[in-house]
């Protein structure tokens, strides 16, 4: 199955982009509130987001940071990296793509309403079912969240994560089985995105590489692909599993010369 994906060209091929490290760029931003930072390394409060992000991928400095913010021997999902130091394990990689609305019509929906801490579990719920991406119990401190109901029960969801300067992420946009195919999820981003804009930004959203029928749906709607992501999930260095690697290798016979 195949999906049609096309490139956004980047004025100067050698400038970094802003979005080409959202979350470092969004916690030293607008979320700097919620950072929880080490020198060049930062990540989000565990019941927030599980993003960690490092100022300089290629800056051994600032994966010394990183390892001195979540501790030695912890799993930490990052991204915005292709790799990681010696002495760190790639414990998961996925492949994504990210996506800036280049053309997308945005428009309020009446029939959503806002959510907020109260809605919580019941949002948990939701993404229970569906699986749209990680969502906590803060999660909703990132920005604005719209749902829209029916006959009282949350039935779709959509709303704000990260924050770059300029810019806002779209995530958590799920629609309950046994709703889908009638727009809500559409309704819902192009209303997010409503809001988005009269706060000057630009919407973008990730989305996982495989995940075909949501990036054709919005394609439809006037996204456009800008570049094709990994996510990763790392472990520290150190740590119990460090210990134990010792311990096996001090078992192993020694070579004779």
């Amino acid at each position: 199955m195949s999906t049609s994906l096309h490139l956004v060209p980047s004025p100067s091929p050698t400038a970094p982009h802003i979005l080409d490290n959202a979350v470092w760029a969004a916690l030293t931003g607008p979320h700097a509130h919620l950072a929880e930072r080490v020198g060049r390394a930062a990540r989000y409060p565990r019941d927030v987001s599980p993003f960690a992000a490092v100022a300089d991928p290629a800056d051994p400095r600032s994966w010394d940071d990183l390892a001195e913010l979540v501790g030695p021997g912890t799993l930490t999902p990052v991204t915005g990296v292709q790799a990681v130091p010696v002495g760190w394990s790639v414990e998961q990689s996925g492949e994504g793509v990210q996506l800036t609305a280049t053309a997308l019509r945005s428009e309020p929906a009446p029939e959503a309403v806002r959510l907020g801490p109260a809605d919580v579990p019941e949002i948990l719920e939701l993404i229970a079912l569906t699986r749209p991406g990680p969502f906590l119990p803060r999660t909703v401190e990132l920005g604005t969240y719209l749902g829209i109901r029916e006959d009282g029960r949350l039935i779709a969801l959509a709303g704000e994560r990260l924050r770059p300067p300029g810019w806002t992420e779209i995530s958590a946009v799920c629609t309950r089985p046994g709703h889908r195919g009638r727009g809500l999820a559409t309704r819902l981003v192009r209303a997010v995105a409503a809001g988005i804009g009269e706060r000057g930004d630009t919407p973008f959203l990730h989305a996982a590489a495989e995940n075909t029928n949501a990036i054709r749906l919005y394609e439809s709607i006037g996204f456009t692909l800008r570049r094709r992501t990994r996510f990763m999930l790392v472990r520290t260095p150190g740590g119990q599993q460090d210990a134990r690697e010792r311990q096996e290798e001090a078992r192993q016979p020694e070579e004779k010369a």
